[in-house]
């Protein structure tokens, strides 16, 4: 177990990807993070627009095996241009 990390592996981890309302939003955050979790499961994708409809949400729930696949997958989220934030 990694001395620093309070997480225990394996575990399920919920990601929060938030950028621009667009209706291939949640697809593309899909195949971002399906790269690092390749058994994402869709029952464990969720997606709410804001209330003007200009921002989207999409809440993945991961199996996490490692911190270099959360480091990663961060990395790749936080770096895309139509990501704007990343919880």
């Amino acid at each position: 177990m990694d001395e620093e990390s309070l997480l225990q592996f394996p575990c399920d981890f919920p990601l929060k990807i938030m950028g621009s309302g667009s209706p291939d939003f949640r697809q593309l955050v899909v195949d971002l993070v399906s790269r690092h979790a390749p058994d994402l499961d869709d029952t464990r994708i969720h997606v709410r627009d804001s209330r003007s409809g200009r921002y989207q949400s999409v809440t993945v729930v991961i199996n996490a095996r490692n911190r270099v696949q959360l480091d990663a997958l961060y990395a790749e989220l936080s770096g895309h241009p139509r990501i704007t934030m990343v919880l």
